[in-house]
C-alpha cells in the first residue's frame, strides 16, 4: 500500500464537474492498494496518517498531528501510485490490487481514520476525478508501510 499525504489548507474532489467532497485545513491522502496488502497494513497506515506530526505549533513547524488538532482528511483512491516506471516509457500497474479488493481496503482505510475521531471525506472509487488542493508548506510525505515484523 502506498499513501501520499499532503498537508493542505483546503482540498476538494470533483467528478463530472460536480464537487463530491471537500475539506478545510487537514490532509489529502492519495491511496494505492497493492497486491499483498492486508487489513493490518491498512490499519497501520491509517493510524500513521492520523498521528503523523506534520502540523506546526507555536514552537516547532512539525509538532502536531491531524488528530491533535481535530483536522479533516480527504481520502482519494489513486491506483497510479502503484505504477512502476522501471522499464519502458509507459507505467506498469501490475502491482495494483484488483478493483474489488482495492475498494474494500480503501474503504477500510477511510473508516479507520474516521474511527480515530477525524472527519473524513472521500473521492469516488474508480471515477475520473479532478482534485484541487492548496498544499500548505508545501508539505508532502510518502508513508512507509510497516516492516516485516509489523513494527514499521
Amino acid at each position: 500500500m502506498k499513501v501520499l499525504l499532503q498537508r493542505v489548507s483546503r482540498a476538494e474532489v470533483r467528478v463530472g464537474g460536480e464537487r463530491v467532497a471537500s475539506i478545510g485545513r487537514g490532509l489529502l491522502a492519495l491511496v494505492a492498494v497493492e497486491h499483498g496488502d492486508t487489513e493490518a497494513t491498512v490499519d497501520f497506515l491509517a493510524d500513521k496518517t492520523a498521528e503523523l506530526r506534520i502540523f506546526p505549533d507555536e514552537s516547532r513547524p512539525m509538532n502536531r498531528s491531524a488528530l491533535d488538532d481535530g483536522l479533516e482528511v480527504l481520502v482519494v483512491s489513486q491506483f497510479t501510485l502503484a505504477g512502476s516506471t522501471r522499464k519502458g516509457r509507459r507505467p506498469s500497474f501490475t502491482a495494483a490490487a484488483p478493483p474489488e479488493e482495492a475498494e474494500r481496503l480503501y474503504r477500510r482505510f477511510a473508516a479507520r481514520i474516521g474511527e480515530r475521531g477525524l472527519r473524513v471525506s472521500s473521492g469516488v472509487f474508480r471515477a475520473n476525478m479532478e482534485v484541487e488542493l492548496v498544499n500548505d508548506g508545501p508539505v508532502t510525505v510518502l508513508l512507509d508501510p510497516p516492516g516485516p515484523e509489523g513494527s514499521g
